[in-house]
């Protein structure tokens, strides 16, 4: 039995378990996997990380607040991880531990699947710069967009993020918006509008952006995955923008480390049911 985790640190209410589980055994794989959890804090991880191998486990996945603690520890890195400066995906192999990042693929499949496009060519509003934010806006920069604007009431972050941008896209326009007026007048003008920041996690948390800064004809996407429609998304659709929340990013990303660490396609369909089970039932 070879087996497969989700670190992080708390890690009470991951839904990895549910996802990859329900995908092993749609393969009738449940023999060969299983898919379990390890609450692990940052200063044992690299420590926890060698142990692994020798107890059975083929791959994990790290969570809050472990990736960037990966990112630094380990000495193999996949490109994926070194444009995003994190690692979500540690593979095992005879030759050592090597750092994924499936975060930024995730992310460009769920608008794919959700707006029958990426990020070409597109005006992208990037609201919160924070990590999620600023996995999102290299992403957008690396997949083709026309421009990005990077919204936060955080200065320095916007700035070092505009800085990462111009070193690895430097033919992208970048807009930096700090002041709410700003935001609303620059969200408007977008064609992708990304919601990164944490407000919405909570159920009666508002919309941080009001109904005059979207427009018809917009892709509004919001990384949060609890609920169908945050505040924010509720917002944009009344404007008549087109709307999507995290879950896809979150099963694609789930999906991809899955595809490393086994070389086996996984069940899509499964691990979707299993998600919209867990968060929308």
């Amino acid at each position: 039995m070879k087996k497969l985790a989700v670190l992080g640190h708390p890690i009470g209410h991951t839904l990895s378990p549910a996802m990859h589980s329900a995908s092993i055994t749609a393969l009738g794989l449940g023999s060969e996997y299983e898919y379990g959890k390890l609450d692990v804090p940052p200063e044992q991880l690299m420590e926890r990380l060698r142990q692994l191998p020798d107890e059975g486990y083929a791959g994990v996945n790290l969570t809050i607040p472990l990736k960037e603690v990966a990112f630094q520890g380990l000495e193999q890195l996949d490109g994926s991880a070194k444009t995003l400066g994190a690692v979500n995906t540690v593979e095992f192999t005879e030759n050592g531990m090597i750092g994924h990042n499936t975060d930024g693929f995730g992310f460009l499949k769920a608008l794919e699947e959700a707006f029958g496009k990426t990020v070409e060519q597109d005006r992208v509003f990037v609201l919160g710069c924070g990590g999620a934010g600023r996995a999102a806006a290299l992403m957008a920069a690396l997949g083709g967009a026309k421009s990005l604007t990077l919204a936060d009431v955080d200065a320095t972050r916007v700035a070092h993020l505009t800085a990462e941008i111009r070193r690895v896209a430097p033919q992208v326009e970048i807009f930096q918006c700090l002041e709410k007026q700003t935001q609303v007048r620059f969200c408007r003008k977008a064609d992708l509008v990304i919601q990164a920041s944490p407000v919405g996690m909570k159920k009666e948390d508002p919309s941080l952006l009001p109904p005059e800064a979207f427009c018809a004809g917009q892709r509004a996407f919001d990384l949060i995955y609890m609920y169908p429609e945050t505040a924010f998304l509720r917002t944009a659709k009344a404007a008549g923008a087109r709307i999507a929340n995290g879950l896809g990013m979150l099963l694609h990303q789930g999906a991809r480390s899955f595809k490393i660490w086994t070389g086996i396609d996984p069940d899509i369909a499964a691990m979707r049911r299993a998600l919209e089970k867990a968060v929308y039932s």
